[in-house]
């Protein structure tokens, strides 16, 4: 079973509905229980980072978390800031990141011709290969929302590369853990493809 984290933030209702789509079945939890049996498990996030963080710390999660991840090596997607909290920290607050990728979070510079946030439709370029990658077809589009970015330390981990006045990491993969800047859940039939590529992961 693929369990959507509950932890009071992100769009869970929106990612269930896109996971039904592709025949995928999921739960949306914030059962200790729950999530312990997950076969796969979802991160979203939405709004500011030290927001998502704390309500994370908060919902007592975090320790089961790196337990699945870290330790048994469940599937794991992060989407958005739930990408971003994979990361060591971030610009845009102050709390300390979940520290499974080595990277840091980066606020877009703005310039004349360049609006922050970030929104709407763009392209993605892959960097490796990857079964979340399968079937994307020539030039795979996602709608992006976001003032920040990721930059890894480790680029052997980048999976997607984007363009917004600076190449920005768009997804990446760390061995079991994948993480993506982009909404999926409001990406049409891209969005569509990268689900179902993540439930069918072994």
């Amino acid at each position: 079973m693929i369990v959507i984290i509950d932890y009071e933030v992100g769009n869970l209702g929106s990612v269930q509905n896109m996971f039904k789509k592709v025949g995928a079945a999921s739960q949306i939890s914030k059962d200790p229980a729950v999530i312990s049996q997950a076969t796969k498990l979802v991160l979203p996030g939405i709004g500011r980072f030290d927001f998502c963080m704390q309500a994370l710390q908060k919902s007592g999660l975090i320790p089961l978390l790196q337990d699945k991840v870290l330790v048994k090596k469940t599937p794991t997607l992060g989407i958005c800031v739930g990408f971003q909290m994979l990361a060591e920290k971030s610009e845009e607050g102050q709390e300390a990141g979940l520290g499974w990728i080595p990277a840091e979070v980066k606020k877009f510079k703005s310039k004349a011709d360049l609006k922050v946030p970030h929104m709407g439709w763009n392209w993605v370029k892959p960097v490796h290969d990857s079964n979340l990658l399968k079937n994307f077809g020539d030039e795979p589009r996602f709608y992006f929302a976001h003032s920040y970015y990721m930059e890894t330390k480790v680029q052997d981990y980048d999976l997607l590369q984007s363009h917004y006045g600076v190449t920005f990491t768009s997804a990446i993969q760390k061995e079991n853990l994948y993480g993506v800047q982009f909404h999926p859940e409001k990406s049409h039939k891209y969005g569509m493809t990268l689900f179902k590529n993540f439930a069918e992961l072994v």
